[in-house]
């Protein structure tokens, strides 16, 4: 099966693009390599190119021909969607509006689209499921939901089969320690609080200390990134039993919920070091508590997040900066 992987260069799609190599797929990557990395891509053909240059997308088509598109190229998170609300309208609405264009335009029926869990904004009870209220809190949330809402139109219009793959907070790393987040912090928390106990860079900021839970912070359902992963993989199955002109929207969660301060204690007893931090003002769009109902996905895929431990998400993140870091002096040598 050859699977064009849009993004396949950033966090979610090289580790995609991996996976679909260990299973005998043929993935090929898009990306433009605003915040994907050559180095993260290898073994497969790939293509630079923007969802915003519809001619290199449609040569890509005509090109490489694939099977099936897989959608990782949406851009940013809620805090940078707030402060550019241009570039995320831009890229995430008009960028898909031109791949479901060419996808119709070239007869391709098959997309998988890795959402979020910001399209629930701050929903009233937990834990979530695919029936809970939609109230975006960010551009980002909003541009996610309308591109769910875009898709479902297309695939009922013109025959598609569709999925919408609901990601709540994604983190960790491939076991085999190729690929990883990106060992610039940004504003993921568990890159940020490895980063932290690494080389200290000014004191690490936690968002919140008054949300209504359990200490003040933000509570998250963290998802390895490879049981996200083998989650879109067995979405490409199930695209063969769902019916012409059908979409489907689901949570992908361990059911799980940390704060941002007990990610930060486990990060500290499992490197046995102490990680100083500053409790900073909680950021717009931020929810108090996100936490999935996964059981949806579990019945319609056969799936479980069985790598998904807290445990395993920091050990594994972990072991990806330091080879990040060890192969950074080996190349400055």
């Amino acid at each position: 099966m050859r699977v064009l992987v849009l993004g396949g260069a950033g966090y979610l799609g090289a580790h995609m693009v991996r996976l679909l190599q260990s299973q005998g797929d043929e993935p090929i990557v898009f990306d433009n390599f605003s915040s994907g990395r050559q180095s993260a891509v290898g073994g497969c053909p790939v293509i630079e190119g923007d969802l915003l240059d519809t001619m290199t997308l449609m040569e890509c088509f005509e090109h490489h021909r694939p099977d099936l598109v897989m959608h990782f190229a949406a851009y940013g998170d809620a805090p940078s969607s707030l402060r550019e609300p241009d570039t995320c309208y831009r890229n995430n609405l008009a960028g898909t509006m031109n791949l479901l264009g060419a996808m119709h335009q070239f007869g391709l029926r098959r997309l998988i689209f890795s959402s979020s869990a910001a399209v629930y904004g701050a929903p009233d009870a937990e834990p979530i499921d695919e029936t809970a209220a939609t109230v975006p809190l960010s551009p980002y949330g909003r541009a996610q939901l309308s591109t769910e809402e875009m898709i479902a139109d297309y695939a009922s219009a013109y025959g598609m089969r569709a999925l919408c793959l609901r990601g709540f907070t994604v983190a960790g790393a491939d076991a085999a320690g190729d690929v990883g987040p990106a060992t610039a912090a940004g504003t993921q928390l568990v890159p940020r609080v490895l980063q932290a106990a690494i080389a200290p860079a000014g004191e690490l900021q936690l968002f919140g200390g008054e949300f209504p839970t359990r200490d003040g912070f933000a509570v998250r359902d963290f998802i390895h990134v490879s049981d996200l992963c083998q989650a879109h993989r067995l979405a490409c199955d199930h695209l063969e039993r769902m019916p012409p002109g059908s979409s489907e929207r689901l949570n992908l969660g361990s059911g799980m919920g940390h704060s941002a301060l007990e990610v930060l204690r486990r990060a500290e007893q499992l490197l046995d070091r102490e990680i100083p931090y500053e409790t900073a003002t909680a950021r717009a769009g931020d929810a108090a508590s996100l936490v999935a109902d996964s059981s949806r996905a579990r019945e319609r895929l056969g799936w479980e997040s069985s790598r998904s431990s807290l445990d395993n998400i920091l050990v594994t993140a972990w072991a990806w900066l330091q080879n990040a870091a060890a192969r950074r002096a080996s190349s400055a040598t």
